[in-house]
């Protein structure tokens, strides 16, 4: 960068719970001349089977990021506001009736980061709204490896009669050729299914499952070295669903499902991304009114933060 980045209000000076109310106290995008990463929210949760609230995650993820302190983080050894000018594009409007609609909003709004040449980081709203965020990667970058943080597949047919929701995106995005076959992985999966169809189909569609079994089984190193292979030197979308986290560190989201992840290991996974692949990524699941204490929305928060920790670390970097 030619410029120095205007980065978050200093928690020193302004009191973390005052103001600026955008993620983590950055910059609005009409503050800036240029960014290079823009977090934006898609309040939507019309695609949900189950648990509604979604709508109101990104501001539930908003007010959580107060609580961190951005400058410098030790574990990735990188003061990522003072690498990267990172902004606040705030919320695409999403209709909340009609699911087509907004998953061309979220395209749109997605379309526009892009062609700024930024990454958009893009704060859920249900898992419905990635199918509108990788049409539009898709269409910058090519296909893409999808590297994909859930307890469920999300690669089922349809719910209802209805096609395009949380639950059956990535099949739409293998049926749109938005994915590099055989480089995509889920990770996290857990509990019961359908029907042993299921995971017939995912595979049929080029996924690799690393279950929570699996991660205990080879620890943290081994699943990351695994989830990089898998994604070779190709375009990174990352998805993480909060759900992926055991309901003990997430319990405010739609679909819980026990025995997931731990917040250490997620963390520990996401660090050890091929950070220069990623392209765009997205937090979503997160539904406050079944939280307490900020404990998903705090957790999506610090994700959120890691993820633009990982988009400024230098190549270089060995940590």
């Amino acid at each position: 960068m030619t410029d120095t980045p205007i980065g978050p209000v200093d928690g020193t000076k302004v009191p973390r719970y005052a103001g600026a109310a955008t993620f983590a106290r950055l910059p609005r995008i009409d503050e800036v001349g240029r960014f290079d990463v823009a977090l934006i929210g898609a309040p939507f949760d019309g695609g949900v089977s189950f648990r509604p609230g979604a709508r109101f995650g990104p501001s539930a993820i908003r007010q959580a990021s107060r609580h961190l302190r951005p400058a410098y983080n030790p574990a990735q050894d990188v003061a990522p506001y003072a690498v990267i000018q990172a902004v606040d594009a705030g919320d695409v409007p999403c209709n909340p009736f009609d699911i087509d609609a907004a998953l061309q909003q979220v395209d749109d709004g997605l379309a526009e980061l892009l062609g700024s040449g930024g990454r958009p980081l893009m704060l859920g709203g249900d898992h419905t709204i990635a199918l509108g965020g990788l049409r539009a990667v898709t269409r910058a970058h090519g296909p893409v490896a999808l590297i994909h943080f859930d307890a469920h597949l999300d690669t089922w047919n349809s719910y209802f009669g209805a096609d395009r929701t949380h639950g059956t995106i990535f099949r739409r995005a293998h049926e749109e050729g938005l994915l590099i076959r055989d480089a995509s992985t889920h990770v996290g999966i857990r509990g019961p299914l359908y029907s042993a169809e299921d995971l017939v189909d995912d595979a049929r569609f080029g996924f690799e499952i690393i279950r929570t079994d699996d991660v205990d089984r080879l620890g943290v190193e081994e699943v990351a070295d695994r989830i990089r292979r898998r994604a070779g030197d190709n375009p990174v979308y990352l998805s993480i669903d909060i759900d992926v986290l055991d309901p003990a560190f997430a319990p405010g989201t739609g679909t819980p499902e026990m025995a997931g992840l731990t917040s250490r290991e997620l963390l520990g996974l996401v660090r050890a991304l091929p950070r220069d692949q990623i392209v765009a990524a997205d937090l979503v699941e997160v539904s406050p009114p079944y939280d307490h204490a900020e404990i998903t929305s705090l957790a999506a928060a610090t994700l959120g933060y890691e993820i633009c920790c990982l988009m400024a670390r230098p190549e270089t970097s060995t940590s």
